[in-house]
């Protein structure tokens, strides 16, 4: 066989062969790829806190949420702040019992990342969380960010008020 008939029957091969190939890797990626927002589960269910909860100052509670995902969970994170100037992050329907606005003087900042074990596709948390008995009393919010491991986030926001 000479070299011009070894060359033919190499682009023959390729001819046939390159579209499977193309078509099989295509298909085995997007079976692997998380297209969806992981799931935080918070109202109902023992889980707390709740909107419109009372918390008070000097007191530890323990924040419970189901996490699930599609694929693979990644980490969390708890964020508490003050509201007194009545801004929202909607994610809740219903209203709470405002204080009247304010200017902060000793508000609480909580912000915290918490991880999970490599592999799961749902977590109960449950971290105990404790409120410096110094801050300012009234409005704040309670979020949980959660991201799963191909980087989707949800995030859940709800109103709580830090009481005597």
């Amino acid at each position: 066989m000479d070299y011009k008939e070894r060359r033919m029957k190499e682009i023959c091969f390729l001819i046939a062969f390159l579209p499977a190939f193309l078509l099989g890797g295509c298909g085995s990626d997007e079976e692997t790829k998380d297209m969806q927002k992981p799931v935080i589960e918070m109202e109902g269910g023992g889980y707390f806190p709740q909107n419109c909860t009372t918390l008070k100052r000097g007191n530890s509670f323990t924040f419970k949420a189901k996490f699930s995902d599609n694929v693979e969970l990644g980490n969390y994170n708890i964020e508490i702040h003050n509201n007194f100037d009545h801004h929202s992050h909607s994610t809740g329907s219903e209203e709470c019992n405002m204080d009247e606005r304010k200017t902060p003087v000793n508000a609480w900042v909580f912000n915290q990342d918490y991880s999970m074990p490599a592999g799961v596709k749902e977590f109960e948390a449950g971290n105990e969380i404790t409120i410096p008995a110094d801050v300012d009393t009234g409005d704040y919010h309670f979020m949980v960010r959660l991201t799963d491991r191909a980087g989707w986030q949800q995030l859940v926001a709800v109103s709580v008020k830090i009481s005597e």
